[in-house]
């Protein structure tokens, strides 16, 4: 099985997966207030998310700012986020922490032994090396169940942001644009364009996106807006489309849990249709030796 079949199919492992997740219990107020997140890429989304989703009581910190600043979280419980539980920026940085506790799918990892505690990720997989999809829901729901309670996920949300995926038409060069509950699925999104197709993609909120990265867009460039269909966002639509930007706009969910949910079934199934279309058999990361190798030496 090659690593595009792999991702299709651990996407599709997602459906089953969201009626049989068991959330965790959520922290107090109180501990929540001394209560930091850490991790590296997608697990750095999943940090992200509990800060957002706790309404900023919790902190997300990336590992290296931590292990390098140790003030940052300083007498703080630290849950470490990292699936493979061998990143060594979380391995250092859980050794200096006062209170640690793993998130991760491997209970032999270095980052367990680092630790005081661990919460262990338990989600189906093909077992064969591609971007990662399911394991990184499984990272977020647990992560945000941490900070509020999680009511029965809606398995419909899935299904439409599938159907909304086939029909969306990209360039090779892309912006993501969230706010408070999607921005770290913009990072997301972004990540998997990064992954799966080598495309230049750029995440933003989307007020900053006005400011800055607006700025560096080309015409024929696409922009995909993760936010319900607000009167500030139906403005932008219009004047993007006014300078020959393709802009994708779905019809997000109401809910922000219902929003996270959709919006990373959407950002893996536009990538993975994208993939399909032009035919390709491996994911670029996969292809891409030399700059993978990099990428291990820097993170193991």
């Amino acid at each position: 099985m090659n690593s595009i079949e792999s991702l299709e199919k651990d996407i599709a492992l997602q459906l089953s997966f969201l009626k049989s997740f068991k959330p965790q219990k959520p922290l107090s107020q109180i501990s929540q207030k001394n209560t930091c997140f850490s991790g590296s890429g997608d697990s750095l989304v999943s940090s992200l998310l509990a800060e957002s989703f706790s309404g900023g009581i919790v902190r997300a910190i990336d590992p290296l700012d931590l292990y390098s600043n140790r003030k940052a979280c300083q007498s703080k419980h630290v849950y470490f986020v990292s699936i493979s539980g061998n990143t060594i920026s979380n391995i250092k940085a859980a050794k200096t922490a006062r209170k640690s506790t793993a998130i991760t799918a491997n209970p032999a990892s270095r980052l367990v032994d680092a630790s005081d505690k661990a919460i262990l990720l338990d989600f189906p997989s093909t077992g064969i090396f591609t971007a990662g999809s399911i394991s990184f829901l499984a990272s977020a729901l647990t992560c945000i169940s941490l900070v509020r309670k999680i009511p029965p996920l809606d398995e419909s949300v899935f299904q439409k942001a599938e159907s909304d995926a086939k029909r969306t038409k990209l360039s090779k060069r892309v912006f993501i644009l969230g706010n408070l509950f999607t921005y770290p699925i913009a990072m997301y999104c972004a990540a998997k364009f990064y992954e799966v197709l080598g495309y230049d993609a750029h995440y933003c909120r989307i007020e900053q996106f006005s400011h800055m990265e607006l700025f560096s867009a080309k015409k024929g460039d696409t922009v995909i807006i993760l936010e319900d269909k607000n009167r500030h966002n139906k403005q932008l639509v219009r004047h993007l489309k006014k300078i020959g930007m393709n802009v994708v706009h779905p019809d997000m969910p109401l809910k922000n849990l219902d929003q996270m949910i959709f919006g990373a079934i959407f950002s893996q199934m536009i990538v993975l249709h994208e993939a399909k279309k032009k035919k390709l058999k491996e994911c670029h990361f996969v292809i891409a030796k030399n700059i993978r190798d990099v990428s291990n030496q820097m993170i193991y």
